[in-house]
């Protein structure tokens, strides 16, 4: 019990960080994509940035669940195949989707995403591999479980959709232009509704602290970049769609 106590207080400490950045996020955007700027440093190209901060993701969690100390059940197989599902996308195809001319992202974000992927996988596997009871066979019938894989499941194929339609977009036109076509008929952002759904599904799933972190981060970066976003669109096109909403379809 000694040693959960010290891994629960970074949980916690991890998560006031969360609320921190969310604060800050509403006035200050994260300088890459279109609110890409110089004044932040050094840049990379964008796809090599997304390949390399997404790939500590990659790595980091399998490392937690080979040194765990204990015997893994085949829920914590689960647990680390949905881990990699996500995060290989990340890093080896949604980069390689970019359109080879999308801007440029400054070397330190780069840099402070590796901290989050780095933290964020050593809570999650930690807590998920060393520090928590070990999930039983019968966890795959327990209702959190089954209402998280769904949500899980649902955000994900709303996230690879979305991002589906903007690369298709970038492909076909030179700048930015309105994306249209599911859930961008409703919402200017239903790539980051997709992530939000996605990570609150692997916080009911596993029904833990550290994952109840990952969802709250999550929205705490996304929320405000959501927000941004469609302000933007309204802003570049005087044509858009003013019934679209930011992140929530009808309500936000």
């Amino acid at each position: 019990m000694s040693d959960v106590t010290p891994f629960t207080f970074l949980i916690y400490s991890w998560i006031f960080l969360a609320g921190i950045i969310f604060i800050l996020l509403f006035f200050i955007s994260a300088p890459y994509g279109r609110y890409f700027t110089r004044s932040w440093g050094p840049p990379i190209k964008g796809n090599y940035g997304w390949l390399i901060m997404e790939s500590f993701a990659v790595v980091l969690f399998p490392v937690c669940f080979i040194i765990g100390n204990k015997q893994h059940s085949v829920v914590a197989y689960l647990f680390l195949g949905l881990w990699e599902i996500h995060y290989l996308y990340r890093a080896f195809i949604y980069p390689f989707g970019i359109k080879k001319s999308s801007r440029p992202m400054p070397v330190i974000i780069v840099f402070f995403a590796i901290i989050f992927n780095t933290g964020n996988a050593f809570i999650n596997g930690g807590y998920l591999f060393t520090f928590s009871a070990e999930y039983p066979i019968h966890w795959f019938t327990d209702v959190r479980f089954i209402i998280g894989m769904i949500l899980f499941f649902t955000g994900f194929i709303i996230h690879v959709r979305a991002d589906s339609i903007l690369r298709k977009l970038s492909q076909s036109q030179k700048g930015y232009t309105i994306p249209e076509g599911g859930l961008y008929n409703l919402i200017s952002c239903p790539n980051y509704l997709g992530e939000i759904i996605e990570w609150t599904g692997w916080a009911v799933a596993t029904w833990s602290i550290a994952g109840l972190s990952f969802a709250i981060w999550t929205a705490a970066n996304l929320v405000p970049r959501a927000l941004a976003h469609h302000g933007w669109y309204k802003r570049k096109f005087t044509e858009y769609p003013k019934e679209r909403r930011a992140l929530v379809p009808w309500i936000i």
